[in-house]
């Protein structure tokens, strides 16, 4: 399937904490959950209709380097806004174009230097990214070209350009698009956003030179206001945990497929139900210890990129790839058993 043909808009925010925030009785929380819905609706049903637009990648030899540019939406919901800062340039006083900037280097670098591979299509691809967008926009977005970044309402969330994890979630979501271009939709968007938690937490990982053991395996730490009874937005070590909030409720995800969630909303899911693959990676990197890009990230990006991946992949299937991508790589040895036992942990056949 070609990249264009499954473009999807991708944010790190979940529906299903918007729809809370949205029902609340203080302005101060309902309205910027309102807008962001809105946005974002009117915004997924636009990417839909243009999806058949075809992507530009980088012409000529691709860069060891990226080739980064920022722009400030000056908080109107137009992209890309003005250009405020471009490769090489000196750091801006702005400290929300300093954080994207260095996000996407970092995100760059890691996929480089990890993995061999040259930006989000492997293929130099430049990176681009809006800041300042809306007015307490409350999320981040890859919109299948560029990644676009909020302020936050300064009441629950905060910039999403502090956490890097963040910005590796989203420009991950560019990698899954050039590559197994996993439907956004059940257990293959499940996928689709649980491999980009994954590389979002190894690209924090990397940057912080963090191995399995001493890694939180947050997603979105330290986005969340002081206040706010919570952690991070999502938990890989323990799914349904990062939060519980009177405002913001209680996070959903589960861990296992016994608690499986079944529902319409949300593309059937697709940020609940990836609490379920993120445990079995989490259980695999600490099982194999070390620096959880090695072994356990190269056994995920290889099942991504490697050919086998079908775009409509349920759980099972990625499962079975995994194992079988271990096996290629490190023989029968105790890769291949940490995956399969991590597999069965979370309840998914991968034999």
């Amino acid at each position: 399937m070609n990249p264009t043909e499954n473009q999807i808009f991708c944010t790190i925010v979940p529906p299903h904490v918007l729809d809370k925030l949205a029902q609340a009785e203080d302005p101060r929380f309902f309205e910027p959950a309102r807008r962001t819905l809105e946005h974002d609706g009117a915004l997924r049903t636009r990417r839909r209709v243009t999806a058949l637009r075809p992507l530009d990648s980088a012409a000529g030899t691709p860069s060891e380097k990226p080739q980064r540019t920022i722009f400030d939406s000056g908080h109107v919901e137009q992209l890309p806004g003005a250009k405020v800062h471009t490769e090489g340039a000196a750091p801006s006083k702005d400290a929300t174009v300093n954080r994207a900037n260095a996000g996407l280097g970092a995100t760059f670098d890691f996929y480089f230097k990890v993995y061999g591979r040259h930006s989000i299509d492997g293929s130099g691809m430049p990176l681009n990214a809006s800041v300042h967008y809306g007015q307490k926009y409350d999320n981040a977005f890859w919109d299948g070209e560029q990644m676009v970044f909020g302020d936050g309402d300064g009441d629950l969330f905060l910039d999403f350009t502090l956490p890097v994890d963040v910005i590796g979630h989203e420009l991950t979501h560019g990698v899954t698009q050039h590559t197994a271009n996993l439907e956004y939709y059940g257990q293959s968007g499940a996928l689709n956003e649980s491999v980009s938690d994954v590389f979002g937490s190894l690209i924090k990982q990397y940057a912080l030179g963090q191995t399995a053991d001493r890694a939180d395996w947050l997603i979105g730490s330290g986005l969340l206001a002081p206040h706010v009874a919570g952690t991070a937005l999502r938990s890989m070590k323990s799914p349904g945990t990062a939060y519980n909030d009177p405002v913001l409720g209680k996070d959903p995800q589960p861990a296992t497929m016994d608690d499986f969630v079944r529902t319409n909303r949300d593309n059937g899911g697709v940020h609940i139900n990836s609490g379920i693959p993120n445990h079995a990676f989490y259980l695999l990197a600490t099982a194999l210890g070390g620096n959880a890009w090695d072994r356990a990230g190269k056994i995920w990006y290889d099942t991504l990129t490697g050919g086998q991946l079908r775009s409509t992949a349920d759980f099972a299937e990625f499962a079975r790839l995994t194992v079988a991508t271990a096996r290629t790589l490190y023989g029968d040895g105790d890769a291949a058993q940490s995956v399969l036992k991590a597999w069965s942990q979370v309840g998914v056949a991968a034999a």
